[in-house]
């Protein structure tokens, strides 16, 4: 790893190394180490936080510069461009529903349910988990084991900046329709979204569950039940209110996940 690390970072920093063989070659290796899972662009640490591999991120990045586009058939449907689609689900055990698309680089546990929704370049999705129709998990994203990422959910991607995190959603999160989480947004452990919350860097992430709220940013604390909600901010034309989200209660600590989110959905009226 640590020579092919070199190669990639000598190749970000002098493109013209593009041209040379043993540069794409190791541009090659690190992207199919990545789908099959060996390497990934974020690993969780003892301690629970993340490590960002930043120089992966960057033989993605120039992984598309050495690659041509191509047409590719598949069955009566066409499409034009640079990455292949990736294969071999079957031997995975991985479910992929009509027309689920995941692109090579991209690593599926086995387990994971895809359907019809797209899985970017970079990506990692854990045993268990269920993108829904229509969900898109993007560049580098990293989604835990036994989450479920609802109806029409935008997970973003990233690439650039390198420095960049990717976006988190932690192990048996329950991601509500049409929610959105982007900007190397963390979603820790057990966490649940309800309908249409939007997470960036810059939203008010608020707990009101206590005698005064607490706000926090870029992160969803573990367990926490989350809607949308908004709250009042001056500007030079007046007072608006601003889109936010609101932690209403906690999930309960359990074993059997299932019951849990249930009761958290029940107990909190949460929307999903």
């Amino acid at each position: 790893m640590e020579s092919l690390q070199q190669i990639i970072e000598e190749a970000w920093e002098d493109r013209s190394k593009l041209g040379e063989k043993p540069v794409r070659e190791a541009i090659h290796h690190v992207v199919e180490l990545l789908d099959q899972g060996q390497l990934r662009v974020a690993v969780p640490t003892s301690t629970g936080e993340w490590q960002v591999n930043e120089w992966v991120k960057k033989a993605v990045v120039l992984y598309f510069p050495i690659q041509q586009m191509e047409t590719m058939e598949v069955g009566p449907f066409e499409f034009h461009d640079k990455i292949p689609l990736k294969k071999g689900y079957a031997v995975r055990g991985v479910r992929v529903v009509p027309h689920a698309i995941a692109r090579f680089g991209s690593f599926l546990e086995s387990g994971v349910i895809l359907m019809p929704s797209y899985v970017n370049i970079g990506a990692w999705v854990g045993s268990g988990s269920m993108v829904d129709t229509w969900a898109t998990v993007g560049s580098c994203a990293q989604i835990g084991r036994n989450v479920h990422l609802s109806g029409g959910v935008g997970i973003g991607g990233v690439l650039e900046p390198p420095q960049a995190a990717p976006t988190i959603i932690e192990d048996d999160c329950f991601i509500g329709s049409r929610s959105i989480v982007v900007e190397g947004v963390r979603v820790e452990k057990e966490a649940v979204l309800g309908a249409n919350v939007v997470l960036t860097q810059s939203t008010h992430i608020i707990d009101v569950t206590g005698s005064a709220p607490v706000i926090h940013k870029g992160r969803v604390p573990a367990r926490s039940v989350v809607i949308p909600g908004t709250y009042p901010k001056k500007f030079p034309a007046g007072t608006y209110q601003v889109a936010c989200a609101l932690i209403i209660g906690e999930r309960k600590e359990t074993t059997d996940k299932k019951v849990s989110l249930n009761s958290a959905l029940r107990e909190y009226s949460v929307a999903v």
